[in-house]
């Protein structure tokens, strides 16, 4: 199996700590190592025959050092000149598979989520590259706790309890009342964003519901048969300032009708928005989460985040907020407003503030 993991997201949810040129996967967000490193360790035991990482020319360089200790299986970073979704993303790391392995399985991978039981993961991953074998194209549905309004949803047609089942369609953030719907029909699942399918499989869906990139892609030559991806890259560029972005949820999946998803319960957040972390990181006897700090106190406060860059953190008199401490913004928000954090960085980007993107 391939590992193919898509690291070029900006992350503005977590600004002040996420930045252009080093977005939320390329930062310590849990303390300790950073996403991206924490979801290549994540699929090492499976021994994959390469991991390969698209990332954008900004960020490249960071992921390439964060990258440098792994031993033992091929790590390529593939440079996009520019971000155009998905679905070029995953196209092109089809192609370059393909081209040496065509009958090469290959695992989809964002850079940026959390995995509790990674044991379970892993066995999923292996399921999925079984159904995968049959030509089909495969996705992994969460299968939810709780009628979440900030995810998309897949709905299978019918309940086959852990076993792969096939998609009868994809669903975009559902209103509350929609969502409890979801759940009481038992074929609902979260889009968690992962997917396994054959290289030459999703390249033939590709060429169907997508041919203008499949022309692109087509473009590729490849003078010798060596794995030496920084070799493509004018050619990468050539293809990049000549297509459009799409996801690879709308260009293909949501039109394909080959699609199975495979039930996953292994402990699994997208790690949307600072006020995520509470949902996958022990809390205090407040219920607070304290991240980056040699400690803290709490005097009449309770349910709050905070990220302190090896401070002290000290709570009075205060509820459900997120404080994130960097050496040159500091952020104070309620926890319910975490999602409008990118319009922060928005609103720095209207003023032309660009040292603190």
């Amino acid at each position: 199996m391939y590992i193919v993991i898509l690291a070029g997201g900006s992350g503005t949810r977590f600004w002040p700590l996420s930045r252009k040129s080093t977005p939320k996967q390329l930062m310590s967000v849990f303390g300790g190592k950073s996403m991206l490193q924490r979801t290549v360790e994540r699929v090492l035991p499976l021994k994959p025959k390469r991991v390969m990482v698209v990332t954008n020319a900004l960020q490249a360089a960071e992921t390439r050092r964060q990258l440098e200790y792994i031993a033992g299986v091929p790590v390529d970073v593939i440079e996009e000149p520019v971000g155009r979704n998905t679905a070029p993303a995953i196209g092109l790391a089809a192609s370059i598979i393909a081209r040496f392995d065509p009958d090469g399985i290959m695992a989809v991978l964002p850079a940026d989520h959390y995995i509790v039981d990674e044991e379970r993961f892993r066995a999923t991953l292996v399921k999925a590259k079984g159904v995968a074998q049959t030509a089909a194209l495969v996705t992994l549905g969460i299968a939810p706790t709780r009628p979440e309004t900030g995810y998309g949803y897949i709905e299978a047609t019918e309940n086959k309890g852990e076993e792969p089942a096939k998609v009868a369609r994809f669903v975009e953030k559902p209103p509350l009342e929609r969502a409890l719907e979801f759940l009481a029909t038992g074929r609902f699942y979260w889009n968690s964003g992962m997917f396994v399918w054959g290289a030459c499989a999703i390249l033939d869906q590709i060429a169907a519901l997508m041919p203008e990139l499949s022309k692109a892609l087509a473009k590729l030559t490849f003078h010798q048969d060596l794995w030496e991806i920084s070799d493509l890259k004018p050619q990468i560029a050539e293809i990049y300032a000549g297509i459009k972005g799409d996801s690879i949820d709308f260009g293909v999946m949501e039109k394909a009708t080959n699609v199975q998803v495979i039930p996953a319960s292994f402990g699994w957040s997208d790690v949307g928005s600072w006020s995520a972390l509470p949902e996958v990181m022990e809390a205090d006897q407040d219920n607070h989460v304290v991240i980056e700090a040699p400690g803290s106190v709490s005097v009449k406060s309770e349910g709050c985040l905070a990220y302190a860059g090896g401070k002290l953190v000290a709570l009075v008199g205060v509820k459900d907020l997120v404080v994130v401490d960097t050496p040159d913004a500091l952020l104070v928000c309620a926890k319910d407003a975490a999602q409008d954090v990118k319009k922060v960085v928005e609103e720095l980007e209207r003023r032309g503030k660009t040292e603190y993107l």
